[in-house]
């Protein structure tokens, strides 16, 4: 045992600087190729493939061993290891393809936190066995891989998400130029003709006058609100590291604040992570929690917490007592405008937020709570 130690250390030393190198890839084919590189080089294994995990599906990427191509089925024992999420070892006839000379398959799986996204296969020749001083590096290897590819996929989130928010702030900005230009220009004419004729006829007739002019003055401020909406949406930087436990501290101080009758269960502590927001990050807590308070009747009480943390995600849950998401417009919540037929408000609360988390890469739901009220669901790229 003691003669194998070197060898470790001089192994993990290799490793950590493959490690270095892995972070800096830009794509999931560079992680692969270096990968394979550091089998070959640090092992010696002639036969390795590299399959990554997607939604549940897995995809060989690259395979030095004759059997397997590209873009084929893995062999059982990779299933195995996907399954089981442990590192599996297959000696004999069920290390797979006897006339290759393939003495055992090893299947290492490259996991952030409990999913598995990816895993390292390597086959030794003849009657060699997988001990620990191989094991163990190999476990080394792959957890620089999943981070690599965890970090490249943030990325990629991140990428689809600025495009999808270009898309939507172009269609918004178009709408927003009609609507100030021509519907706003036409309400102006009715406001002030309605106000006028108002003014110059009696009892029921000016009554009428009266509602017109009022229908067009709301309908002028709401558009006043999407185009404020629409500018705020123009100013959002690119999202930058920010500490989930500053920012939601915030936000319940002043949900205490204002709302006498909303009780708010927090625990700082358990949000010690930091995630990729913009200045208005703040606003998609403010919204959700909010809406708790101005459309729900009486006492409510809000649980904040941490539903959900993995290596590069978090999800905050605010859940609520209240009665819950409206039937009417349970489909539609988080579109703009959308609003329950008793709501005074604008309908835009929760869009802007849905819109802000989806800058940041993010995403927003709503299910029941345990108490029967709304539980929203808050997820975020986490640094």
């Amino acid at each position: 045992m003691g003669s194998q130690e070197p060898d470790f250390t001089s192994q993990v030393a290799d490793l950590n600087k493959y490690g270095q190198a892995l972070n800096n890839c830009e794509s999931v084919e560079e992680v692969v190729s270096l990968s394979l590189e550091a089998v070959s080089l640090l092992f010696g294994f002639p036969y390795t493939t590299f399959v990554e995990v997607r939604d549940g599906d897995l995809r060989v990427v690259h395979s030095t061993y004759p059997a397997v191509s590209a873009g084929d089925e893995p062999l059982a024992v990779t299933h195995e290891a996907f399954e089981s999420g442990e590192t599996t070892i297959r000696s004999g006839e069920a290390a797979g393809e006897a006339e290759d000379g393939v003495g055992a398959t090893l299947a290492v799986p490259a996991t952030i936190a409990s999913d598995v996204v990816a895993i390292i296969v390597t086959r030794s020749v003849e009657n060699q066995e997988f001990g620990d001083e191989v094991v163990r590096p190999l476990e080394i290897l792959s957890t620089h891989a999943a981070t690599a590819i965890g970090n490249i996929r943030s990325r990629e989130r991140l990428e689809r998400a600025r495009r999808d928010l270009e898309k939507r702030k172009e269609m918004v900005e178009m709408y927003d130029r009609l609507l100030r230009h021509d519907l706003g220009n036409d309400l102006q004419v009715i406001s002030a003709f309605s106000d006028e004729i108002a003014g110059n006829v009696d009892d029921e007739w000016s009554d009428y006058a009266e509602r017109v002019h009022r229908t067009a003055e709301g309908a002028m401020d709401l558009i006043r609100r999407v185009g404020d909406l629409v500018s705020t949406l123009e100013r959002q930087d690119e999202p930058t590291p920010r500490s989930l436990s500053e920012t939601l501290s915030a936000v319940v101080a002043d949900a205490r604040d204002q709302y006498e009758e909303l009780t708010v269960e927090f625990d700082a502590e358990a949000f010690d992570v930091r995630v990729y927001g913009g200045d208005l990050l703040d606003s998609v807590f403010t919204n959700v929690l909010t809406n708790a308070a101005v459309h729900n009747e009486g006492e409510v009480h809000v649980r904040v917490r941490l539903a959900d943390a993995s290596d590069d995600r978090v999800t905050v849950s605010i859940a609520d007592d209240g009665r819950g998401v409206p039937d009417d417009v349970a489909d539609r919540l988080f579109e703009m405008g959308v609003k329950s037929e008793d709501s005074d408000g604008t309908g835009f609360g929760l869009g802007f937020a849905k819109a802000l988390t989806e800058s940041y890469a993010g995403d927003i739901d709503v299910t029941e709570s345990e108490r029967g009220g709304a539980d929203f669901r808050i997820t975020l790229d986490r640094v």
